[in-house]
């Protein structure tokens, strides 16, 4: 479903992404570690397309995407959360993913009065919204929301654009423990819809989700494979797993 192949990416002289190369198949979860300043976010940037990669390969469903813009690997399919949760706070819940849901659909995105009197749309996005837990909110505006309603919504946006591979940029950060176990058990859910390629730092959701693990180090995958075998693995010990456990 998601293929990569040879990426690179330096500025100036650090090179941030150092000829990384991995697959993600069907109903997969592959999880992306590594200590902070790896370039996991950096190689999250590449594939999504706010990043232009100096060398190397995206394919996406077996189509080469490397040089679609951002918009057109939506529209191709690539869905994606981030880091810092990104979405319009002074719109409500519904409205947030009506117009992702719009944007997908390819109608008009002058901001929001085509979405408001779509009823497919708005009838998509209570549904998506329903599925994260978050129908009671749909009202609401986003900015009124506490940082793990957010996180479902950002989430809830990116399944709004019915993707064929969700881009998960550390969906944990800053959740608490039950916060955390409720997204981990939604994540387990839809990762037999679409598969996902997951960067995380909380080693529950982790091993709890992913069918495959690499580790990340200064731009470089230093082993990947499965979870178990990578968790015993010396060198992903040494430089990561084991000051985590």
């Amino acid at each position: 479903m998601l293929e990569i192949r040879h990426l690179s990416k330096s500025f100036g002289a650090l090179r941030v992404s150092d000829d990384i190369s991995l697959a993600l198949g069907p109903n997969e979860c592959h999880a992306i570690i590594g200590p902070n300043g790896a370039g996991k976010t950096t190689l999250i940037h590449q594939i999504s397309g706010v990043l232009r990669s100096d060398a190397g390969e995206v394919r996406l469903g077996g189509r080469d995407v490397t040089g679609l813009t951002v918009w057109q690997r939506v529209q191709a399919g690539l869905g994606r959360t981030f880091q810092i949760t990104s979405i319009l706070p002074s719109f409500s819940v519904l409205e947030n993913v009506a117009i992702a849901a719009q944007a997908k659909a390819g109608g008009s995105m002058r901001f929001f009065a085509p979405a408001a009197r779509d009823a497919a749309l708005n009838d998509a996005a209570a549904a998506v919204l329903t599925r994260v837990g978050l129908a009671d909110r749909m009202e609401a505006r986003a900015a009124d929301l506490s940082h793990g309603e957010l996180r479902l919504l950002e989430l809830a946006i990116a399944l709004a654009a019915r993707p064929k591979v969700l881009l998960l940029d550390e969906p944990m950060a800053g959740l608490g423990r039950t916060e955390s176990a409720a997204l981990i058990d939604l994540l387990a859910e839809l990762r037999a819809e679409v598969p996902m390629l997951l960067v995380e730092h909380d080693m529950d959701a982790v091993f709890r989700l992913a069918d495959r693990l690499s580790v990340l180090v200064d731009g470089r995958i230093i082993a990947s494979g499965p979870p178990a075998e990578v968790r015993d693995d010396p060198g992903a010990r040494a430089a990561y797993l084991g000051a985590e456990a």
